[in-house]
């Protein structure tokens, strides 16, 4: 049996790779290429993957637990769900995958220089991050994880996510095959964020690309994501690189970690920080200059997760944990001011109509 697949650090994934690492770690080795700060780490690449539905017999029986399945009959989808989620978790990592991982995680922690080193364990499908698709939040994430009994545990438990009753209904309805939709696992590094949350190198809102926006709150961004909270928000002008517009909300929660458990607890934030402004505007800068090259790297808007490092004083604590293609406004055709016309004068004519100058 050729193991030398089953792990990937992610400086040696890339976009060409998706098949193999997915979308999530596909991406972040595509970040760390373009010189955009990624905390470290690896991917379980979707060849584990089929080699433990193999070695536990679940492969065709996954597959034929899926046939004849509607979209909209939830207490079908939850039952099915149920079913194979359990198969999955109750399944056997081999000694031979097991080691491989824990060899991997190790090697992570000496490079950090931290013994039973945190990690975050994020699933890595192989048809999420498309940009004609929205599979993102579909699959589970597990924050502050520590030690090999843990990261194997929660290893099955993205596995089994590939199969959430939300997941398997996007697919059918989608039609998309789910014999061919594999799943990696990201291992990384945990960032003790200080402040985190989400921003899109568009306007979500209008869909103006020329404008940066920013959505913060103190903590992990786990409070941004899940739409806990309203954070603050910030639009920057990518051109002259102003902050144009600001709103800072009432923040009442905040997710952190207990220095001493390593448990990760949401909390009430102290009344005075919570409509304080959740990042300096040297950090909003900051951030918008990191989406202005991830965008420019890609080609396209992009929808990008952050964090920054707690403890660290100002100065190269921003962390990307990763990016994904923005799939509303990005998928619609930019419409030209005026529409071309037949001739010259009737170009003219449609622009003094609009109010334009024509020069």
């Amino acid at each position: 049996m050729d193991t030398s697949g089953y792990v990937i650090p992610f400086e040696n994934c890339d976009n060409s790779m998706v098949g193999v690492v997915g979308g999530k770690c596909a991406s972040l080795g595509e970040l760390m290429k373009a010189k955009i700060p990624v905390p470290p780490g690896f991917a379980i690449t979707t060849a584990a993957y089929e080699q433990f539905l193999d070695d536990n017999g679940l492969k065709t029986k996954i597959i034929n637990h899926l046939i004849d399945l509607n979209d909209g009959d939830i207490p079908k989808l939850e039952k099915v769900s149920k079913d194979i989620r359990s198969w999955i978790e109750s399944g056997t990592i081999s000694e031979t995958l097991e080691d491989i991982i824990a060899s991997n995680y190790r090697l992570l922690a000496r490079r950090s220089r931290i013994p039973a080193l945190p990690v975050a364990v994020r699933s890595s499908a192989t048809a999420e991050d498309l940009p004609g698709a929205s599979f993102a939040g579909q699959q589970d994430t597990y924050l502050w994880i520590r030690g090999v009994d843990q990261l194997l545990d929660r290893t099955k438990r993205c596995w089994s996510s590939l199969f959430t009753p939300r997941a398997i209904a996007y697919r059918v309805k989608m039609g998309f095959d789910h014999s061919m939709v594999l799943i990696s696992v990201a291992i990384q590094k945990m960032v003790r964020s200080f402040t985190a949350g989400v921003m899109f190198t568009l306007n979500p809102t209008t869909g103006d690309r020329a404008t940066v926006v920013i959505d913060s709150n103190y903590g992990y961004g786990e409070s941004v994501v899940s739409g806990e909270v309203t954070p603050d928000q910030f639009h920057v002008n990518k051109i002259t690189m102003d902050v144009v517009k600001k709103t800072i909300s009432e923040k009442k929660i905040y997710y952190t970690t207990d220095p001493e458990s390593d448990e990760v607890f949401k909390l009430e934030l102290n009344p005075e920080r919570q409509t304080s402004q959740s990042l300096l505007d040297a950090e909003i800068i900051e951030l918008a200059k990191v989406a202005k090259l991830i965008e420019q790297h890609y080609g396209r808007p992009m929808d990008i997760e952050w964090a920054t490092e707690k403890g660290l004083p100002y100065k190269g604590e921003i962390y990307i944990l990763q990016s994904r293609p923005e799939t509303v406004w990005s998928q619609k055709e930019a419409k030209p001011l005026v529409e071309p016309k037949a001739s010259a004068i009737e170009q003219i004519i449609a622009g003094l109509i609009k109010g334009r100058n024509i020069t």
